[in-house]
């Protein structure tokens, strides 16, 4: 929906809680015509029924307003005295229509000083319920989202089991788009396995000011543009056109800003025509092939362990002279070349065209003329909002999922000439910022060289802490990497874990708990 069709929406809405609520304005001493006051008619019912100002704000929140239009449905029923379940179960399951019946056919009085306590302890549960709901999803959606590493792509960095806190301050806070929606959950509902959501109506893209922009080598999570997918990791085939903020949770390292040109060379990135230099604690890895000599003994199962390969390893050729590792790091590929009787430790570099490879989606025949592959790569430009560029029959492909899907033009080619909405064009201006996502883990990585630039509004957040590490090859209490718990993401230097004082605080926490309720005591 457009800015102006939600306009027309939102006045229909106040239309309809003015003809069903006027009387009742009325009757509880109020003008007939604060009823229809957009925002102002909010207000005055929070008095009505005698709840605090604030909770106005909560009836625009989107997702949180389908919480709290249920239960002011409710308390404007009690505050003219229909207190029974029956009234409650109409006044929801009409979605507030019951309202107008009490409008305009009772002659119930207004209860002015009505008592807000739960009569019984169901009433208390629900009530304690419905907020803990709210604040969880007020702050699930603008502060602070909990976030599970699925995939190996950041390993060194990020360990699959991780589980993060992902700050949705750092680069603004996004509205959600999707208005029908259940709160928390992402894109299906646990358990059923259904979509969580209606697709119908979507608002506007808007984001919150950040108090800091995306810089190259900083980890996001977004929502992956390319998802058809009803679920990620437990996809049916089933294809689903989804809203952008329900596409599945991704995180990646953004290694190209909107403006920057990116190449990758020998699988190596460089930006602006330098080589991209990582932090500390990104550990990039590659494959290799380790050949050696089959007279001699190496025991690759321990020396393997000891440089942390935890998986994709293993014999290339019968003779069991050649190891395929598909992950190691660069550090670990110079202490191989070391051990004696390896002969060779070679990084793998595909060569061109690999099928696949964006913006070529098509089995062996590039849309692109190039040579391009996941180690080689580019030059290419990351768009830029307000930045206009030449569009012609051999850029067009790196650019036509920007024009058609994430900014909603439509594009014919007839000939050597390009239309864009009916109009010929040899120019495209961007409508918002992308970004070029990468895993760290070179060749195990589905990321931007597969499914191209990442929009601005597909960002969710930046990760900032990791509060818990699950080990599925763990044992007993080595399930648990304690060493990664409490640690920051980002940062200079290696991770280092705050969990002792964590600890020490909580421990200090209980401690002064028993002594002041012991002097409260000893004062009683």
């Amino acid at each position: 929906m457009t800015l102006f069709q939600w306009f027309l929406f939102f006045l229909m809405v106040q239309l309809i809680h003015g003809l069903g609520t006027w009387k009742l304005y009325v009757r509880a001493g109020r003008q007939a015509w604060e009823a229809f006051i957009p925002v102002y008619n909010s207000i005055v019912l929070m008095k009505i029924i005698n709840r605090p100002t604030w909770w106005t704000l909560l009836l625009f929140i989107p997702i949180i307003n389908l919480i709290m239009f249920p239960v002011v449905w409710v308390e404007t029923l009690r505050s003219f005295g229909k207190n029974t379940t029956k009234d409650t179960f109409l006044g929801v399951l009409t979605f507030g229509f019951y309202i107008y019946l009490i409008n305009y056919t009772s002659n119930d009085a207004y209860i002015a000083d009505r008592s807000l306590k739960p009569k019984n302890a169901t009433a208390d549960t629900v009530s304690s319920l419905l907020f803990a709901i709210v604040v969880a999803t007020l702050v699930h959606t603008y502060f602070i989202q909990p976030f599970v590493i699925p995939s190996p792509s950041l390993e060194k960095s990020l360990l699959v089991g991780d589980f993060l806190l992902v700050s949705k301050l750092n680069y603004g806070p996004r509205v959600p788009m999707t208005t029908v929606a259940a709160p928390v959950v992402h894109d299906s509902l646990p358990l059923v396995r259904t979509l969580s959501y209606f697709k119908t109506p979507q608002l506007p893209y808007f984001r919150f000011p950040g108090f800091e922009k995306i810089k190259n080598n900083d980890i996001v999570v977004f929502n992956w543009p390319r998802d058809t997918l009803d679920h990620m990791y437990h996809p049916s085939p089933i294809r689903v056109d989804k809203p952008r903020d329900k596409k599945t949770n991704y995180v990646k390292r953004c290694v190209g800003i909107p403006g920057d040109s990116l190449q990758i060379k020998k699988g190596i990135v460089f930006i602006n025509g330098k080589e991209l230099i990582l932090p500390e604690r990104a550990k990039p890895q590659y494959s290799y092939t380790v050949t050696f000599d089959a007279n001699t003994p190496i025991d690759f199962e321990y020396l393997l362990k000891d440089l942390n390969v935890t998986d994709g390893a293993g014999f290339k050729t019968e003779a069991r002279d050649t190891l395929f590792i598909s992950a190691m790091t660069f550090a670990s590929a110079e202490r191989l070349k070391n051990v004696p009787g390896i002969t060779s430790v070679n990084r793998v570099i595909n060569k061109g065209p690999e099928d696949g490879v964006f913006p070529d989606f098509k089995d062996g025949k590039p849309s692109v003329t190039n040579n391009w592959s996941c180690d080689n790569y580019g030059p290419i430009y990351i768009p830029k909002a307000g930045v206009t560029v030449a569009l012609n029959k051999q850029s067009l492909p790196l650019y036509k999922i920007i024009i058609t899907e994430y900014e909603g033009n439509t594009l014919k080619v007839v000939g050597d000439d390009i239309y864009i909405n009916d109009k010929k064009a040899t120019t495209y201006t961007f409508q918002q910022n992308y970004y070029w996502m990468m895993g760290d883990n070179r060749h195990n990585s589905l990321d931007a060289r597969y499914f191209g630039y990442t929009p601005e509004d597909h960002i969710v957040g930046k990760p900032i802490f990791i509060w818990m590490s699950w080990d599925s090859n763990g044992h007993g209490i080595h399930k648990i990497r304690w060493e990664r718990l409490f640690t920051t993401v980002s940062g200079e230097g290696q991770p280092q874990s705050y969990f002792k004082y964590f600890l020490i605080a909580l421990a200090l926490y209980f401690v002064g708990e028993h002594f002041w309720k012991k002097r409260k005591a000893n004062k009683a």
